[in-house]
């Protein structure tokens, strides 16, 4: 039995933990065509500045940049920047969608990744914006824990 290469696709969001409070973690499936996976087992996804919503009840994640895949035919490539549609549960959707009606909460893509089954799935978080003193505080703490690290 040959042994599968292990496919290393790991995309983050690292500006999501600095702007906004993680509240909590989902996993969703992508709707995707042919070109735009083999873009991403390239590596040539960006998540800066996604968020998702609701289109009645389906969950679309906007903003997200897959780049075209250089080898694909000119009449198969799709927009880097569309809307994709997310694959979660009823319940999940149902729980995003009353914790979004809520004043300042909003769902962010945080990490975009290759599943064992060799599917993308997308980390999106429930998140609250945080304030510039926030922000401050953020930094502050990451600068303490360097110090410590270092002693």
């Amino acid at each position: 039995m040959a042994k599968r290469k292990s496919n290393r696709v790991d995309i983050r969001n690292r500006k999501a933990t600095f702007d906004y409070e993680l509240i909590e973690n989902f996993t969703a499936g992508i709707v995707l065509s042919g070109s735009e996976i083999k873009s991403i087992r390239a590596g040539k996804a960006s998540l800066v500045d996604s968020y998702c919503y609701f289109v009645e009840d389906e969950l679309f994640v906007k903003n997200m940049n897959i780049a075209e895949y250089w080898w694909s035919s000119a009449f198969s490539r799709q927009d880097p920047k569309r809307d994709r549609k997310l694959l979660l549960t009823k319940k999940e959707l149902r729980k995003l969608r009353r914790a979004t009606r809520e004043k300042g909460m909003t769902i962010i893509a945080t990490r975009l990744f290759i599943a064992e089954n060799g599917y993308a799935k997308l980390n999106i978080a429930l998140a609250r914006g945080k304030r510039e003193y926030d922000k401050r505080h953020s930094i502050k703490e990451k600068d303490m824990r360097r110090e410590m690290e270092r002693m």
